[in-house]
């Protein structure tokens, strides 16, 4: 068991509560993105034994950091909204000189790549535009309608979990369901995470292996579209000018940001 993945694995799940903040650009930051798509691909094969060392301590991770933090993130989004979505522009704005040089852009971008680049970032500020306070009110009992919606929820929110750049909380948000599963986290509601959770497990499985083939096949392409998606990503987190009794605060949060992702780059780096 590769128990390193338990800390790997809870900030991915603390990343993936926040709308915005992509576990996926956390699994870069953590030099494991292509082992990450390889085990969750490989995990649904012949070969899936050799692939528990890594998916378990992480999952278990993840899993603790959703259970035991969404309380915490709902009340820091709530009373500190500002200072915490600094804090995770800063660890956004981190990684793109890590990624840049991994995609070696200087030598291996040509005009075309240059084009997806913006195109992503031109999909993510649209999105951020697109952001509503629409919330999916449920009855005490789900219809089928309603289960439909909360799978295919999970499953859109699991594969924009694994693009860096794309945050499945803001994918739930959009779909007005990110309260729903932050209540639902909160309170145990096991009807409605066992729901969700299964069309995250399905939306793995497809993106997984959409990602793996992309990343194979149109590896310069695939970086400049992950590059855009998280450049993009920074007009979906950042909230604003913040207030005169956040400014501080906020500006030390995203310094501290800055410090984490530099920090955890080097160390996985080394």
């Amino acid at each position: 068991m590769e128990w390193k993945n338990l800390y790997r694995g809870f900030l991915m799940g603390i990343s993936d509560l926040i709308p915005g903040v992509s576990g996926g650009t956390i699994a870069f930051i953590l030099g494991i993105y292509d082992r990450l798509l390889a085990a969750i691909s490989g995990f649904f094969s012949r070969e899936w034994k050799k692939h528990l060392g890594f998916l378990i301590p992480l999952a278990l991770g993840m899993g603790s950091a959703i259970l035991l933090l969404s309380r915490l993130i709902k009340y820091l989004l709530e009373y500190y909204h500002e200072p915490t979505r600094f804090f995770f522009l800063g660890l956004v704005l981190g990684v793109i000189p890590f990624i840049m040089k991994q995609a070696n852009i200087k030598r291996n971008f040509k005009v075309n790549h240059y084009l997806i680049l913006a195109i992503a970032i031109i999909v993510l500020v649209i999105m951020a535009f697109m952001r509503s306070d629409k919330v999916l009110n449920l009855g005490e009992s789900l219809s089928a309608l309603e289960i439909a919606g909360l799978f295919f929820s999970g499953w859109l929110g699991s594969m924009a979990m694994l693009l860096p750049g794309i945050s499945g909380s803001f994918i739930l948000l959009l779909l007005g369901v990110y309260d729903v599963v932050i209540n639902a986290l909160s309170n145990l509601n096991i009807t409605i995470i066992a729901i969700v959770g299964a069309g995250v497990a399905v939306g793995f499985i497809v993106s997984s292996k959409a990602i793996q083939y992309a990343l194979k096949h149109f590896q310069h392409a695939t970086y400049a579209a992950i590059i855009g998606l998280i450049i993009g990503s920074i007009f979906i987190i950042y909230p604003g000018f913040p207030e005169n009794n956040m400014l501080i605060i906020s500006i030390i949060s995203f310094i501290v940001g800055l410090f984490v992702s530099y920090y955890l780059g080097k160390v996985n780096k080394d």
